[in-house]
């Protein structure tokens, strides 16, 4: 099967960064009207953050599990519609005091109280639906469902510092809490419910627009999941069930610590003896949510860093991972969906053959490319079609604070490059270099189609605190913006398909309307005649 995306443009916006009432994005109406400004944008991608339930530090990247959905995003108006929450208490609660910006505390004290108002008022719980949802999602719910509640009996803390036999998942243990905890695991199953019913409902919606949506994955899941509580044989864990390395990368020109990630590495030959059969499940889900799946840190699957887990990145050593037999698995799983490697970091000849093999598509960033050398890879005129191109990722500075931090030779070597004089000038030029790539795809954050500064960025790697915080203010992407992108678009051959037939046609129109107005004026001079 042809792995590779069609020519077309997009826009990177998380689904916490859209405008709300509540504090963060939900699936409600700025999730429709931004489906409806891509359209008028010419856009045939929107791509969003992994949309799983986040943990301590609210990355998106580390989530409570690979399978359930983020409660957050659950549109609270929609539920009010329902008849389960009353606006005006709803208005009346402190969500955060900036448009553009999350409180996540905040919001951590607030969205569950209101959850559990609307699960005790529902009557869903008894509908056809709800069991079909419970039934279709066997495989994941009831763990995940119990490692929620188990984590609020035990008062939030990590599941390793739980009663030993829960911990161990011991059967009688199993039924023990199952039966105490009966009301809490309800209710997270039903906030699956609703989060599946919203999202299904929009990405219907979105995909009838003629976009697909991106979702992202991260390689790695968790410490603190219900994926390594339900199977800690799948990872590489002691007899204690605390990780013996863990991820990460090793010091490098970005940072000369390196990253220690704290993601227990998978068991590989574990993985592999079943045939990757977690993996199937997870990948096969993901296409049921995503159009196109980006998959993070693509690279360690050829071969990946496994750090001590009482040690420093240093210390770490690279191992081969599973490569093409993960990939195979993978492929058999997702079906029609495309994926989309994020094949960034340390260069290795094992990661470029895998990828080659794939025929997936890689990624390309513009603000790696200025330093100077004109043989650097993110350096469009370097490019193969068969990859994505970014101006910069959710990791990266926006366009605006890169450009004001960059100097010397990369400076000096981007404005020989694109002819821009000035930030602003080169900032325009940088979004053009993107649509102008022979890359199939071009993708913009929405900070960068905006020209925020570092203020509005979404992350700085290795921090904890500020990061996943900004949102888009209500009006802020303008049918201004949208016409830019649609013409860029359009020149650079970027629109969808059907765009470019709406306007072929369009244009028949307009000619057959221009030859009858002339038909009927050589008509009327000869009557007058």
């Amino acid at each position: 099967m042809d792995r590779r995306l069609k020519r077309g443009a997009g826009i990177l916006l998380p689904i916490s960064s859209l405008p709300s009432p509540y504090g963060i994005g939900t699936f409600g109406r700025a999730a429709y009207e931004f489906a409806d400004k891509l359209k008028r944008a010419g856009q045939t991608y929107w791509q969003v953050l992994p949309i799983g339930p986040t943990s301590y530090g609210d990355s998106p990247y580390q989530s409570f599990s690979t399978f359930a959905g983020n409660p957050y995003f659950i549109d609270l108006d929609m539920l009010a519609e329902e008849g389960l929450l009353d606006k005006k208490d709803l208005a009346a609660i402190d969500w955060g005091y900036s448009e553009d910006d999350i409180d996540y505390s905040k919001i951590y004290e607030n969205r569950f109280k209101v959850l559990k108002e609307a699960f005790l008022k529902t009557k869903e719980c008894e509908s056809k639906e709800y069991s079909q949802f419970i039934a279709q999602n066997k495989d994941w719910i009831e763990d995940y469902a119990l490692f929620m509640s188990c984590k609020e009996h035990f008062g939030q803390k990590e599941w390793l510092l739980w009663d030993e036999d829960i911990k161990m998942r011991k059967p009688s243990a199993i039924k023990k809490y199952s039966e105490l905890l009966e009301e809490q695991t309800g209710f997270w199953k039903y906030v699956q419910f609703k989060f599946y019913s919203q999202w299904n409902k929009l990405k219907k919606f979105v995909n009838s627009k003629g976009i697909k949506i991106i979702g992202d994955i991260p390689i790695y899941v968790a410490l603190d999941s219900s994926d390594v509580w339900a199977n800690p044989g799948q990872y590489q864990l002691d007899e204690n069930l605390m990780p013996v390395d863990v991820a990460g990368c090793p010091p490098d020109i970005f940072s000369s610590y390196g990253q220690k990630w704290g993601n227990p590495l998978y068991n590989w030959e574990v993985m592999e003896e079943d045939g990757f059969t977690w993996w199937k499940r997870r990948m096969k889900s993901a296409a049921g949510m995503y159009d196109v799946i980006r998959i993070d840190h693509f690279i360690g699957m050829a071969k990946y860093y496994a750090i001590p887990v009482d040690g420093v990145p240093a210390e770490g050593e690279y191992r081969l991972g599973p490569g093409s037999k993960l990939t195979d698995a993978i492929d058999e799983a997702i079906g029609d969906a495309q994926i989309i490697a994020e094949d960034l970091g340390v260069a290795m000849p094992e990661a470029k053959k895998l990828l080659s093999e794939t025929g997936y598509p890689g990624m390309k960033v513009l603000e790696f490319a200025f330093d100077g050398s004109s043989s650097n890879e993110y350096l469009p005129h370097n490019y193969d079609k068969n990859c994505v191109v970014y101006t910069g990722t959710h990791d990266n500075e926006t366009l605006s604070g890169y450009l004001g931090t960059l100097r010397g030779k990369g400076y000096n070597y981007l404005k020989a490059y694109t002819g821009g004089k000035n930030n602003e000038e080169l900032a325009i030029k940088v979004i053009q270099l993107a649509y102008g790539s022979v890359a199939d795809t071009a993708v913009l954050q929405m900070q960068d189609i905006l020209f925020k500064d570092n203020s509005a960025r979404m992350n700085l790697p290795s921090t904890i605190g500020q990061n996943w915080r900004w949102r888009l203010k209500k009006g802020e992407f303008t049918q201004r913006e949208a016409e830019k992108l649609f013409d860029m678009a359009g020149l650079y051959y970027r629109l969808p398909e059907e765009t470019y037939k709406e306007l072929k046609a369009k244009e028949a129109r307009k000619r057959q309307k221009g030859a009858r107005g002339q038909k009927n004026k050589g008509r009327k001079r000869r009557n007058m005649a």
